[in-house]
């Protein structure tokens, strides 16, 4: 059975156009990548914890608050690697801010082979996206988790 992971598509309509939230993973081996290394607050499903609950506390730990609002399924996503990916949208005010965003951190030994273990923050900086510039920042995996958001999102009663 493969390894499941979960995880919100945060997104605003902020104007008139929608924007969804991505974050950056920290670290060195990820610290001058940008083009797609961006991913949505995910992370894995704990024994006997449901996954609505993992994506929302898998959230809270990478930007350090919970993202309040009505969670929709919005799939189920195959990565490259073989995970799976348990998706919830949400939608949040216009004016929520991710500046100040307070990622738990991980522990690693670093330089390699240095036997100097240092601590990094699991996320280094999250960010609004449009769908366009989201397709050419997020993860490769992840893509087509923008096109059901836009598909779910136009499906909806008016």
């Amino acid at each position: 059975m493969p390894v499941r992971s979960a995880g919100l598509l945060v997104y605003r309509l902020f104007e008139t156009r929608l924007e969804v939230l991505l974050v950056h993973p920290g670290g060195p081996f990820w610290a001058r990548k940008d083009e797609g290394a961006w991913s949505i607050p995910k992370g894995l499903v704990e024994p006997g914890e449901d996954e609505l609950s993992a994506a929302i506390r898998e959230t809270r730990e990478e930007l350090g608050f919970d993202i309040p609002g009505d969670y929709a399924p919005l799939g189920e996503y195959r990565q490259p690697g073989g995970k799976v990916v348990v998706v919830w949208s949400v939608q949040v005010d216009p004016a929520f801010d991710v500046d100040k965003i307070t990622s738990s951190e991980f522990q690693m030994e670093w330089p390699p082979k240095s036997g100097r273990l240092q601590n990094f923050p699991e996320v280094d900086r999250a960010g609004w996206f449009s769908v366009a510039e989201a397709e050419t920042k997020i993860l490769k995996g992840q893509a087509a988790m923008l096109a059901d958001l836009v598909e779910q999102r136009s499906s909806r009663p008016r």
